[in-house]
Parts: C-alpha cells; structure tokens; sequence
C-alpha cells in the first residue's frame, strides 16, 4: 500500500510538473510543436509497454477465472448479471449527457465561429455498422487479435477456451497451472512498467499544453467545465449506485483506484490503468476469478465516460450548427450510441470515430468534429478516469452478488495477494 501511495504521488508530481513545463515551453521555444514531438515519443514508449501487458494479462486471467469456476451455468449467469449492470449503466451515462447538453446548450455560444461544413475533421466514421460489429465479435485468428489488442476478441476467445478447459477437467489442471503462473508473471512485469508512469504522465502533458497552449482551455472553457461537470454527477451516481450495493466499502474501493484513474486521466487512456485496476480490485477482495471475468468485458462494454461524451458532444455539434433535435431524434441517437460504442476500446480516438458515424445518419456535419479536436486529449482524460471508476464499481457490485467479495485480509490460498 504504502508502494501505491508513493507512485500515486509521483504521479500527481509528474502532471503538475508537466503543465509548469509546457506552458513553460510554449512561451519560451521557437518550435514549441518540436518538443512536443519528442515528449510524445515517452508517452508513446510507455503505452506501448502498457499495450504489451493487455493481450497475455486478459487472456490468462480470464481462462483461468473461467476454468476455475468449473460449471458453464455459473459462467453464463455471472455474465448475464454483468451485461445487465453494464446496460443499465449505458443508459445512465448516455441519458446524463443528453440532459446536461440539453440543459447548458454549450453550442450556442459557438454560433458564428464554426468551420465550413466541408472542412475535413481527419476522422473517418467507419466500422461502425451492424453488421461489421458483429463480425469483428469473433477473431478470424486469435493470434491477430491479441497482436492488435483486439480486447472484445481475446475476450470471446477466452470465454471458449476457458469454458472448454473446465469441460475437460483434471487432463487441462496443469495447463491451467501454468497461464496462473503467466498470469502473476504479467502482474510482476506491470509492476516494472508502472515505474515508468509518472515519466509518462509528464511527458504527454507537456506535450499537450507546449503545442496547444493554455488558450485552447480558455477558448473552450465553457463547454470543458460543463463537461466536467457532468462527468463530476454521473461519478456521484455511480458511486452513490455503488454504495447501495457495498456499503461503506465503497470508500474502500475508491481509494484504492485513486492510482489507476490518476493515471488514467493523466495518459487519457483507461486501457494505461488495466493492470493496476486488476490488482487494486484483488486487494479490494475481489475474488481473481471474478475480476478477470468482469474488467475485460466491462473495457469493451462498459465506457461510461466515453458514452456521457457522445451524447453530449453531438448534440453540441448540432446546437453549435443551429440544428434543433426533435426529442425523438435524440432518442433515436442515444439507442444507436448504445449499439456503435460498444467494443470500440482501443480503437484510436474511439469516442470521436463514434461521434463521426452518428453525425452523419443525422445529418449533422462531420466537419463539426473541428470544433472538439483541439481539445480532445483533455476531454479524454475525464473520459477515461471515468472508465476506470465505472468498470471498478460494476466488477466489486457483481463480486458481492456472488458472494465473491471478502475481507482481503481472509483471501484464500488460491486468491493469495499478488507478487
């Protein structure tokens, strides 16, 4: 605990130190874009180690945690639970964003200064269709997908590879020995890169602030501080959703993800905090089995933040346009985000790919994404803070249902604390 308290610090040290570095060389350097470059090779070097971890960490300890429960019935109806909080969740995050948006209407402010409608955004609205979901569901080759972090297919893979250990019994228990043994190596090897972090941290925000500036918080405050706002509310909601189900305990849970959402919002990137957010929630006493069930399906249909954005940035883009939004326009939108954002982790700019496709079965204007691009990365820091909180609560919630949520102190043999 007291090794996780000090890399939280180092942390905060590193995006306090980051943002009196970048303002520092926005001011001071001829090509304050050149440095930003060079910071973001850190930042690049540390996601990438992050992105090495993902494939083999999910995948051992999702086989495992499914081999280990033995009975398919009892895999099927964690799972219902789990799609059922996610979906109810979902809707809370969509349908917050919709009111708040409606309520602050952010875009009207922008009326006047918006980019032409033919202006490009660099965003291409693809893969996003029915039919293209689900197909991507299922990997043509588990090798491709665990070579592009492909988590919703390394999640249905191991789903079937796991229930099919169980099937075989005591012939797959040394198999299922060995990815254990895979699996607390990875957390070890989290333990190495994570040390690299609070370099990490720094880097990506001085990068930010020396290309971009102060300015670009000043230009769009209005609209990040109502976004914030919201993200603020629908955090309350979920923890205080969280607290009627763990009771105090919630208090618990949050600090121990004090860390993985600090890192999250610092790198903008959730998928940054998996390992940390696996090991804080088996402290928490989250059974291994349950957590490496819940955590990776929850990073492909779970995105609370991201989907709280969606709605709230298209319909700004539509208010920023002039375009008014029938009630059953918006709820017609708000189904079809429900359906397009899922399995969308770590797919670049995921949200804005999201907002792309959505703009256009609208008729809003893509080049309305021009508006959002400039301050994108900050908005994702909230986003992705927020995946880590809402992903942490929903695994705890159906750890307790199942009676899989116990005093750390008392953990079991099997679940013994991690290296």
């Amino acid at each position: 605990m007291k090794k996780q308290s000090r890399l939280t610090t180092y942390i905060l040290v590193g995006l306090v130190l980051g943002i009196f570095a970048g303002y520092l060389a926005n001011l001071n350097l001829s090509d304050p874009a050149g440095f930003a470059d060079i910071m973001s090779l850190v930042t690049t070097l540390f996601l990438r180690l992050i992105k090495m971890i993902i494939a083999p960490l999910v995948f051992s300890t999702l086989v495992v945690g499914i081999a280990r429960m033995g009975d398919a019935s009892e895999v099927g109806r964690i799972g219902i639970k789990t799609l059922g909080w996610f979906f109810i969740a979902s809707l809370i995050s969509l349908t917050l964003g919709l009111v708040l948006v409606n309520m602050f209407r952010p875009g009207d402010a922008l009326l006047g200064n918006l980019p032409a409608t033919t202006a490009a955004s660099g965003i291409t609205a693809s893969g996003l269709t029915l039919k293209e979901f689900v197909t991507h569901l299922v990997p043509a080759s588990i090798i491709e997908g665990m070579s592009k972090n492909e988590i919703l297919q390394i999640v249905i893979f191991s789903l079937f590879f796991g229930s099919a250990a169980a099937a075989v019994g005591e012939k797959s228990a040394p198999m299922v020995d060995a990815l254990d043994g895979v699996a607390h190596v990875m957390l070890k090897v989290t333990g190495y890169v994570m040390k690299f972090a609070p370099f990490a941290v720094f880097a990506a925000v001085a990068g930010v602030i020396a290309k971009s500036g102060l300015a670009v918080l000043k230009t769009y405050g209005v609209f990040m501080s109502e976004f914030y706002f919201g993200i603020a509310l629908l955090w309350a909601l979920l923890i205080a959703i969280g607290f009627l189900f763990l009771g105090k305990r919630i208090g618990g849970l949050m600090a121990e993800m004090r860390g993985p959402a600090l890192l999250a919002f610092s790198t903008a990137s959730s998928e940054a905090a998996y390992p940390k957010t696996l090991e804080g929630l088996e402290r928490f006493g989250v059974r291994n089995r349950i957590a490496a069930f819940v955590l990776p399906i929850g990073y492909s249909f779970n995105l609370d933040g991201s989907m709280m954005y969606c709605t709230f940035a298209t319909v700004f883009i539509a208010q920023a346009y002039g375009i008014e939004m029938s009630l059953g326009q918006q709820m017609t939108m708000m189904m079809v985000l429900m359906l397009t954002s899922k399995g969308m982790a770590g797919v670049p700019r995921a949200s804005l790919v999201v907002i792309a496709a959505t703009l256009g079965q609208f008729n809003i204007p893509e080049a309305g994404l021009v508006l959002l691009l400039g301050i994108d990365h900050f908005l994702d820091m909230a986003r992705s803070a927020t995946n880590v909180i809402g992903n942490s609560i929903a695994t705890a919630v159906v750890a307790k249902w199942e009676g899989e949520l116990v005093d750390p102190i008392r953990r079991d043999l099997a679940d013994a604390p991690l290296p």
